[in-house]
Parts: structure tokens; sequence; C-alpha cells
């Protein structure tokens, strides 16, 4: 549907930028801000400045946990062996629990204002750090009569390291600098920030696999909106397994009441781990929270992108929230939010919230 914002992005089918003509001066990808992707599938975003021991890691993995309980078998009656239903009936245990709990793990806080108060890693004209401990280093080096007749190549390798050092106290200091006036405009509300670092560092990167297409937007530096589609059709299942007495595993049709409980917990718990991972990132009050599902538009009976849930998150009252126990679809009356349900026929469209 997209977010009516003069400024916004959206994440995961490539990346589209729409900032303005003024926007924010700061380049990423360096050693203080970077996004890496690794060959095993782990992704790295990291937020630190050299030297001055600031930093930020998140850690995302493509691949699931199994649970503990998948590492042991259990033994049935008349059965020689582990029971190879027991992992499947365990692998949808842990899906259930999964989807009704996305809230509640979230990224660690980005502090800005620590960022910014930080101190350079080193006075600028003055020798760095690692220039300093390679210097050092050549001063040293005092070879004897024997090791002088061949140390040359020795010399001029440690001349080496020291120009590579000076180097690279000039790329850390360059880095930290970059790094403090990015914190600067973030602390100044600077919007085109807010949507650089929301490109480089793609908070919700965990979440492709319960949501597509993320869209962030805002015109207040206050709040950030943000919208995704979920994948209710491909991630919620709409039977039950279970593992019978003698070991053999039962599938079931889950009743529409239960399904349909799953799919409002699993659109719920996401939009709360959406809420959870803006405010951790960023300096805003609040977060509306847009949920877009593919459903059949009865008047037309075309397929149609539809809001399903409309919900603002004030960051005050979400802190207060204990995630470990909460019922995600319970805890939307925490917040303003439209959101009407069937539980016998699932969500139905609604409309967004946009005066806030």
């Amino acid at each position: 549907m997209g977010l009516r914002m003069r400024k916004s992005i959206q994440i995961c089918k490539g990346v589209r930028l729409n900032f303005g003509t003024t926007g924010a001066s700061v380049s990423f990808g360096t050693k203080g801000l970077r996004h890496t992707i690794n060959t095993n599938g782990r992704r790295t975003t990291s937020v630190g400045i050299p030297g001055t021991g600031i930093s930020y890691v998140k850690n995302h993995s493509t691949k699931k946990k199994k649970n503990s309980s998948q590492q042991s078998h259990q033994q049935y009656p008349g059965m020689s062996g582990a029971n190879p239903n027991e992992e499947k009936a365990q692998e949808y245990n842990d899906l259930l629990d999964t989807l009704r709990g996305i809230h509640k793990t979230c990224d660690e806080s980005v502090d800005w204002q620590g960022i910014l108060l930080s101190s350079e890693p080193f006075s600028l004209g003055s020798i760095g750090p690692k220039q300093a401990a390679a210097k050092q280093e050549l001063d040293n080096y005092n070879p004897g009569f024997f090791q002088r007749l061949k140390s040359g190549d020795k010399r001029l390798e440690l001349e080496k390291t020291v120009k590579l050092a000076a180097k690279e106290d000039a790329e850390d200091y360059e880095n930290w600098k970059k790094l403090h006036e990015l914190a600067q405009h973030i602390l100044d509300g600077d919007i085109d920030a807010y949507l650089e670092v929301i490109a480089q560092m793609n908070p919700l990167g965990d979440l492709i696999d319960f949501g597509t297409d993320f869209e962030f937007g805002t015109d207040d530096p206050s709040v950030m909106e943000v919208e995704f589609t979920a994948k209710t059709s491909s991630i919620v299942p709409s039977y039950s397994l279970s593992l019978t007495k003698t070991g053999k595993l039962s599938e079931k049709e889950l009743t529409k009441t239960a399904y349909y409980d799953l799919v409002q917990d699993y659109i719920c718990s996401c939009t709360l781990r959406i809420a959870r991972d803006i405010f951790a990132l960023l300096p805003v009050k609040t977060v509306i929270v847009h949920a877009v599902e593919n459903q059949i538009n009865t008047q037309t009976g075309k397929q149609e992108d539809t809001t399903i849930l409309s919900i603002l998150f004030e960051r005050d009252v979400l802190n207060g929230l204990n995630f470990d126990f909460i019922d995600p679809s319970d805890a939307m009356n925490n917040f303003w939010h439209n959101m009407k349900f069937m539980r016998t026929s699932g969500f139905k469209p609604v409309e967004r919230i946009e005066n806030y």
C-alpha cells in the first residue's frame, strides 16, 4: 500500500530511498557503522567508535535455534532407538511458541548521547596510538653487528608498519568524526539521518522470515511509521501435530477459532517487536505500525493488500510491559489501535491511524 510520507524507505525487495534535496552529509559502511553478511547466513550490524569502548552490536541468524529437547529422543513401547516423529512434533510446538513470542526479543539500544559525548580517539595533529606503538617498536629496534649485516629488510618492514599505522589512525579518527556527526544529526531529529541509519542497519532484518516489504517513513522526528506485509498463509499452520501414546504422529485440522487465534497472536507479536526495535535504534517517542495482508476484496473479487491492524505505540507504555508474560493480542489494549478481528474469520480491513 505504501506510506504517504514525504520521506520514506523500503527494505527487503531492494532498497528504495526518497530523502528529498537536503539530506544529511553522512557516509556509511565505515569501521564505525557497518552491516556485514557472512557466508554462513549470519549477519552482524555494529556501531562503534575506535578507541572509546562505545559500541552496539546486533547479530542476526537466519537459522532457527533448536530446542534443547530436540537433542534427546523419548522411547516408546515396542520401539528400539529414537522416535523419528518426536522431532517433527517438537518443531511444530517450537513454531507455535515462536509465532506467539516474536516480541520477546529485541535489539540493544543505541546510546546516541553517549556517542556524541565520547572523546576523540586522539588529539588531531598528534601521533595516534597505533602509529605511536609502531614507532616505539622501530625506535627500540637495535640489532647487533651481525644482525645489522642482514637487518635492512627488517628495518624497512618496521618503517612501512609505522606508515600503515598512521593511515589506520587517520581512518579511525575520520570514522569517529563521522559517527560523532551522525549522533548529532540523530539527536537533532534529522529525518534523513534516521532513514539512512535504518537503511544501513536494517533493524528488522531478522524478521524477514515473518514479514516482507518493511517500509519506514515520517514527517515528524518524534514519530516513525512502519508498514509490514504479513506472511500469514505461508507461516501460520492450519493443522496441529501431536504424538500418540504409541509414538505415532497425529495431524489434525485446527478449528477456525484455534487457527485465527494463532494468526492474531502472530500479527500482534510482530507489531510489538517492530516497535521495540525502532525504539532501540532511534530516539523517537512514538512508533506507528500498520500490518498489511493480501486478502480478497469481496467487492471486486480480486486480491488486494489490506490494512488489518494499525497501532500507535508510546515508548514509556511499551517499555513498561513484561514481554515474557504478556499475551500479544491482549497487549494491544494498552495502545490506541484499529483492529477488527473475528474469532471464526480473522482480521477485517481497518482504517489507518493517521492523525497523531
